[in-house]
């Protein structure tokens, strides 16, 4: 048996046993960063730190708290709040008493949030803000479970006669209450984490479904204590490694990240607000950090902005400098594939190097200047964009996985990884393609099922362990997965030809700079179309240049110059799809996709149902009385 094995195999029963070890390993080194922002309001956040024991002594509190409140084991606490320390906190807390967490995105609506609640029999919500408790308040009649509110920032709270006696409280206070009840039973914690259970309930999370209520995804303590290890075992991150953790904690790709540290011991910063990514970077400093597609085509997009912005010869040399960029990218690849090593012709060592001096350095110091690696998950990366990263030194590490799979179940391995591939499955994870094409995953990460739904369990689960994602994929001799698109969302056109969108969407992205969100339609016609939502501050910087300076959005983009300009885009990604695969036609939308009108999920990813219902107008529009051979 391998080390590797051996540590996977010889886990602890949960994440929470894991924590407690590495508490006693390093109690005085680093383990939390969180910014406090000014009491001013004005000015640069002041970034603290919690050592492990410091965290630990929280963590006990509000393990103590909630055992105090009457919490029992595997029984559900819900947790509400936008990624933030205090989020880790109350989830450590929330294992360490032998419960479950519950996570809600605080984007959640009350009447969804109320469903989860209710649906997950959660006993207690810990609330991030009054937002959040508002929704509980609205819709408590509906809740008679529910026992307690517990609320993260109390700013704002205002009591309500219609709460029941001590039904809300402050994380302040249920931590006070933890430690009056640590005083009188000092082993009170460590009695329950020792108690647990590897099959026992740790997490409960719903999926962000595009049609019906949400399924929750039950996720026991041993898929956290395999997932810490397996992480590990990879030996993509260090101990000296400090993490950039702003994804949403709500979903299952956030989450997965802070078991992987506890195993691990690096330092973490934490700050889920997105519009403080840019600012932070450079504050930060991260080694690694993980992120979602979007992210990256944002950032993509806003440096070509910049460099068109600049003038006819920038915008040029940002042109050649991609270009470079994405070549030097494939040739190395290709080498390190061959040989082991990543080494490249003379001639484009030497453009790169130029390149390196004028582009890649100052986008590598946006990020931070140390960035090591980021991980992307959640939806596929165009591979020109991969290319234009790895290029640049910014080296993103495709992983996939699903909400029923803990996350983590593949990831491309450091240097040897592969742009368009999602890499090898971890340690551990078997992998096998079905005759469909279907990726089909077992392991110890694979989910426990569906909660309180034995038939929709039994539609994705077999009964040795096999789990349908529902994705395609295509699997290398030496094991790298590349995904080809979603089983659901593959397109069979009138003429029998099937299309993969997510791939003809995937290659727009990096032919055009000014998208945003593109949908591909054309199940059961005869041509394809598209439904394009183009990137704000790009749009509205190009039109300010050509005379359409003081438009809104939406003003903008029904002009015929934009029109014409994104025509163009479109003919040029045409030109390297089979002839059934091209965009006959297309229609910008009057507004970007958003999570707030339900189009997105909250990790970003495209809910086709929705967004073709909401535009069904304009794709009948493009179908009507037209013939396209």
């Amino acid at each position: 048996m391998s080390d590797t094995q051996t540590l996977i195999e010889n886990r602890p029963p949960s994440v929470a046993s894991l924590f407690l070890e590495r508490v006693a390993k390093t109690p005085n080194a680093e383990a939390y960063r969180y910014p406090v922002p000014p009491a001013s309001g004005q000015g640069p956040d002041d970034w603290k730190s919690l050592s492990w024991g410091q965290a630990a002594e929280r963590v006990y509190a509000i393990a103590a708290g909630l055992i105090h409140l009457g919490v029992q084991p595997q029984e559900r606490v819900a947790l509400a709040s936008a990624t933030r320390v205090e989020w880790i906190l109350c989830d450590l807390g929330v294992m360490c008493a032998g419960a479950a967490t519950t996570t809600v995105y605080p984007q959640t609506n009350a009447e969804e949030s109320a469903y989860i609640l209710a649906d997950s029999d959660s006993r207690v919500l810990i609330a991030e803000d009054a937002t959040q408790l508002a929704k509980a308040r609205e819709k408590g009649a509906d809740l008679p479970h529910l026992s307690h509110v517990v609320v993260i920032d109390p700013t704002g709270v205002e009591p309500d006669e219609a709460d029941p006696e001590g039904w809300v409280l402050s994380l302040a206070d249920l931590e006070k209450r933890g430690h009056e009840y640590l005083e009188k039973h000092p082993e009170a914690v460590r009695e329950r984490v020792a108690a647990i259970r590897p099959d026992q309930l740790a997490t409960l999370i719903y999926t962000s479904g595009t049609t019906g209520r949400p399924k929750g995804v039950r996720l026991p303590h041993d898929n956290w204590s395999y997932m810490a290890k397996a992480i590990a075992a990879t030996g993509l991150v260090t101990e000296d490694d400090v993490q950039y953790l702003w994804l949403p904690l709500a979903h299952v790709f956030g989450k997965v990240l802070t078991s992987g540290q506890i195993e691990v011991g690096h330092v973490t910063a934490v700050d889920g607000r997105v519009d403080k990514i840019i600012e932070n970077l450079p504050v930060v400093q991260p080694t690694y950090m993980a992120a979602v597609p979007r992210i990256f085509e944002k950032v993509y997009n806003g440096v070509a902005a910049k460099a068109r912005a600049g003038g006819g010869a920038k915008y040029k040399i940002f042109k050649w400098a991609a270009e470079v960029a994405r070549e030097y990218a494939r040739a190395s690849q290709d080498n390190f594939r061959r040989t082991g090593t990543a080494s490249v012709p003379f001639g484009l060592k030497a453009k790169h190097k130029i390149a390196d001096a004028l582009v890649y350095s100052k986008l590598r110091d946006a990020f931070g200047g140390r960035l090591r690696a980021a991980v992307s998950g959640s939806a596929a990366l165009a591979p020109e964009i991969g290319y234009f990263f790895s290029g640049a030194g910014i080296h993103i590490l495709e992983g996939y996985g699903l909400t029923e799979s803990s996350a983590a179940s593949f990831v491309n391995p450091g240097e040897a990884y592969r742009t368009g591939t999602v890499g090898k499955p971890l340690p551990g994870t078997e992998v096998r393609i079905a005759d469909d094409g279907e990726i089909l995953l077992r392991g110890p990460g694979i989910m426990e099922g569906y909660h309180g739904l034995p038939e929709k369990t039994a539609e994705v689960l077999e009964p040795d362990g096999w789990l349908h994602t529902g994705d395609i994929g295509e699997l290398s001799v030496d094991g790298y997965l590349r995904i080809t698109d979603r089983k659901k969302d593959l397109i069979k056109t009138s003429g029998g030809k099937y299309i993969a969108p997510a791939e003809v969407e995937g290659q727009f992205k990096a032919v055009c700079p000014y998208v945003s969100n593109i949908l591909v339609h054309g199940a059961d016609r005869n041509f394809c179309t598209a439904l394009i939502a183009l990137d704000e501050p790009a749009i509205l910087g190009w039109a300010e240049e050509h005379g359409l300076g003081g438009k809104s959005y939406a003003e903008v983009v029904a002009t015929p110059q934009v029109q014409q300009l994104i025509q163009g885009y479109v003919d040029r990604l045409n030109e390297g799809l089979q002839r059934w695969q091209t965009i006959k036609k297309f229609r910008l939308l009057p507004r970007d996709l958003d999570i707030e009108h339900g189009e997105l999920t909250p990790s970003l990813k495209l809910k086709r149902p929705v967004v073709e219902r909401e535009y069904k107008h304009l794709i009948e529009e493009m179908y009507a009385g037209a013939r396209e051979d």
